[in-house]
């Protein structure tokens, strides 16, 4: 499996509502992280990922805090906001922005997969676009979404993405029309279109970009990311790694922390703590079982690396998980 996919598998994407909306100039409409369209359905999550795919007309988005740095969103475009943040969409957004939910008070949806309609403005020009919100599990970690910025754009158009909007025009249709496994059909389409968003991304980075993506684009980090990633409990040392994509040791270290910012052995800790973390979440296997099975010895040892990187030890961490999911607060 190549990196981006396992990472991608990882976040754990969950649930999907669907807003299919039509603005109208002039209009603005801020959506807050803790906006109540999503937590009333879509399941507890550590954040919700936003994208909204423009079909019709232009528009603007920006963070609230970044007043200079407004992104012009024509059609074709899709912009996403991977960390769930409080983001401005608008004709302009110099304008005061109407809070999205209470927009929506007089819409009905039951559940996730269901398609809300909204028309909004002030009667001028006509933008047209469908939002995706989607649950994210063990994000805070996860070397993908750190990497990305706030809130990004990218082009959804020509030939290799036309099938996405056109999917998207049949699911939301499908879903307005109630036919059975709608709900099913968006869930799948909206982690599409983000999975697509961040590759389309990935794909305009500068040549002299660092981080995690720009590992991806190196032939020879992006193959040791693969190594690691395909057999994380493999005892791997940075001789073993180098010899498989034919570097030198020394070469392979420099050029894996130049790029991602930390030694190949320290990416492969913190990856298998993730793991280990996803397996705390969704399984009841013991800690012993999850420590051999992300690459530990010992559980004793396995206990404190998972403290150092999380707060808190393992079978904690798992119970408080488990009191967010039932809507409990959880324990110190």
């Amino acid at each position: 499996m190549d990196a981006l996919s396992d990472v991608l598998r990882v976040v754990q994407l969950t649930g999907a509502v669907f807003l299919d909306a039509e603005f109208s100039a002039p209009w603005c409409a801020i959506v807050p992280a803790d906006s109540p369209l999503c937590s009333t359905y879509l399941p507890p999550a550590e954040c919700i990922v936003s994208f909204h795919l423009v079909t019709e007309g232009r528009c603007w988005a920006m963070l609230p805090d970044d007043r200079g740095g407004a992104l012009q969103i024509d059609a074709g475009d899709v912009i996403v906001v991977p960390r769930g943040e409080t983001h401005i969409i608008g004709s302009s957004t110099d304008l005061t922005p109407e809070v999205l939910a209470p927009l929506l008070a007089n819409q009905v949806a039951t559940r996730p997969g269901e398609v809300m309609k909204l028309e909004y403005g002030g009667g001028g020009a006509v933008t047209h676009m469908v939002c995706g919100f989607l649950a994210a599990q063990d994000l805070w970690r996860n070397p993908l979404l750190s990497a990305l910025p706030r809130l990004f754009k990218v082009s959804m158009r020509g030939s290799s993405a036309s099938w996405l909007e056109t999917s998207m025009r049949f699911a939301t249709e499908e879903a307005t029309s109630a036919h059975a496994g709608s709900a099913t059909v968006l869930a799948k389409l909206s982690e599409l279109v983000f999975v697509e968003a961040v590759r389309h991304y990935v794909g305009t980075l500068p040549d002299d970009c660092k981080g995690w993506l720009a590992g991806l684009r190196d032939r020879l980090v992006a193959r040791t990311l693969m190594l690691m990633h395909a057999r994380p409990a493999h005892p791997w040392t940075v001789e073993d790694l180098a010899h498989r994509v034919g570097m030198s040791r020394s070469g392979l270290a420099q050029r894996f922390t130049d790029l991602l910012g930390v030694p190949p052995m320290q990416y492969l800790a913190q990856w298998r703590l993730q793991l280990a973390a996803q397996q705390l979440r969704l399984s009841g296997s013991p800690l012993a079982v999850i420590a051999e099975d992300v690459g530990y010895e010992s559980e004793a040892a396995f206990n404190r690396a998972f403290k150092r990187e999380f707060g808190m030890p393992p079978a904690t961490w798992r119970r408080n998980g488990a009191a967010l999911q039932s809507g409990h607060a959880p324990r110190a």
